[in-house]
């Protein structure tokens, strides 16, 4: 192991880099100044991030690289640690702040450096977020990202910016109010903040349920699961392309990241008793949200709505809790982060250049714009769950693991499957074929050499991971089969007794 703190170093590493830029000027060259001082301190922060997964030893289902130092009083710890389960999502946090930051190059040319000070202080919350091993420091880093998005959002937005920032602020802190107070009671009950420790203490029946619930309402929002999902098309409408794509690749998987995490191994009994609930919102977000994309003008609600309806195969393979199902949840999450990044992206190209996401505002695009057909193609595919693409494994996964528990559930599921076809194909033969009627579109320009090199590593690997999918599944089996077992032998007296 490591002797240096290397998760210390890569989680704050971009707070270092927000404060030089804060030291800088406020003219036009600190500005072209802080796009590049917020770009190589993302991408060494990746870097970081690598040699963290070259040392990481997938073989053990134990935490690794951690660090622990005293903080406040004697219970709660500054610990930090990362395992097959957390590893996969620290690795796509640091790869797309990166894109995002170059993706904000030219769409962001006012408060230049704000922006990039909040997005560095996001990227030190997050992946702080799925390092922490305290309780009370994942909550405090769960919480933080809250702020520098709803900063995002609420300044660099579009026309209803102020509304759909205040309104995602609200929604998801009204739910994390509830976790701390179930943290609170954990801590009483336990006599510690710890992670690991609490995942194996033997929490009584009543709390189970009573804090199952209290992280429901924080981990429902921030996936967002059907019924409190309203606020995510808003703030997808409103946010700058950047945000939307740290939105929806990022902080979504905070709550899957909080299920397996916390509920499954802490609340045994809650989340064997209650999987029927999960499996009920998680059939009807897979549906309903699906049918309400399909009725969408705005290309950013589209798929907005499409990112609800896959998150409700990831809670469902989650709550499953097979081996299939918790591995093909993971996955789903990574290939979702991938490939709702890159669709974002493909939104925010023709926004540049048409200033309007409007589906009926184009058509033909493929005359003026084959390059940016082909990667749009891709990524729809993908989203689809086409197989040879990583949305497919996923998919296919959860709803494998979902079969041998439940089947109603997981063939009502694949119904999803079919609509998301029906909306993602829709989307782009109304964008990109057809004849190109539009005067507007006459003078499009097709993709540059700063979207390229954007959008070829994303490519790559939802081709990659869609035909070796072996490279995500194989760093997270070992956590994935450990958490299953443990939360089997929690339940063990209870179906003895059961039994008897």
């Amino acid at each position: 192991m490591m002797s240096w703190p290397i998760l210390s170093v890569m989680t704050f590493l971009p707070l270092v880099g927000a404060l030089f830029i804060a030291l800088l000027g406020d003219d036009e060259a600190s500005a072209r100044n802080a796009r590049w001082v917020a770009l190589w301190t993302t991408l060494i922060t990746f870097a970081i991030s690598l040699l963290v997964l070259w040392r990481f030893d997938p073989s053990s289902a134990d935490f690794q690289f951690v660090e622990k130092r005293p903080w406040l009083g004697g219970a709660i710890t500054y610990s930090m640690g990362v395992d097959g389960i957390s590893l996969p999502f620290v690795i796509l946090t640091t790869a797309l702040m990166p894109i995002s930051i170059l993706a904000s190059w030219e769409a962001i040319q006012h408060r230049v450096r704000e922006y990039m000070i909040a997005f560095l202080v996001l990227e030190t919350l997050m992946v702080g977020t799925f390092c922490a091993l305290d309780l009370v420091l994942f909550y405090l880093f769960f919480e933080g990202g809250l702020i520098p998005m709803f900063l995002i959002i609420g300044i660099w937005g579009g026309p209803r910016r102020v509304y759909a920032s205040l309104k995602f602020f609200l929604y998801t802190f009204l739910g994390s109010v509830l976790m701390l107070l179930a943290i609170m009671a954990m801590y009483w009950n336990a006599g510690t903040t710890d992670i690991p420790t609490l995942m194996h203490h033997a929490f009584p029946r009543t709390l189970q349920t009573w804090a199952w619930f209290a992280f429901l309402a924080s981990f429902a929002v921030k996936m967002p699961m059907w019924p409190v999902h309203t606020w995510l098309p808003d703030a997808h409408v409103e946010a700058p392309t950047a945000g939307s794509v740290i939105l929806a690749a990022i902080l979504l998987k905070m709550g899957g990241y909080g299920f397996l995490r916390f509920s499954l191994p802490m609340f045994p009994e809650a989340s064997q008793s209650l999987a029927p609930l999960i499996y009920a919102l998680s059939i009807v977000a897979i549906i309903y949200t699906s049918l309400v994309a399909l009725m969408q003008e705005d290309m950013k609600k589209l798929i907005a709505y499409s990112s609800v309806a896959h998150m409700g195969f990831v809670t469902m393979g989650i709550f499953a809790v097979t081996t299939q199902g918790v591995a093909g949840g993971i996955f789903q999450m990574v290939s979702h982060g991938i490939v709702s990044a890159a669709l974002f992206l493909c939104v925010g190209v023709i926004y540049d250049r048409m200033h309007t996401r409007e589906i009926a505002a184009y058509g033909g695009l493929v005359n003026r714009m084959p390059l940016y057909a082909f990667v749009f193609m891709v990524f729809t595919l993908a989203n689809v769950g086409l197989p040879g693409t990583s949305g497919f494994v996923g998919e296919f996964l959860t709803l494998i693991g979902t079969f041998r528990i439940n089947n109603w559930v997981a063939t009502l599921a694949t119904l999803g499957t079919i609509l998301s076809a029906a909306y993602a194909l829709w989307l782009y033969r109304k964008v990109i074929f057809g004849k190109l009627e539009k005067a507007s579109l006459a003078v499009i320009r097709d993709i540059g050499w700063r979207e390229a090199v954007i959008f070829a590593p994303l490519v790559v690997l939802t081709i990659v991971f869609g035909v070796y999918p072996k490279l995500v599944l194989d760093v997270s089996a070992a956590s994935v089969t450990q958490l299953i077992d443990n939360y089997q032998h929690a339940l063990a007296p209870v179906q003895a007794a059961m039994a008897r």
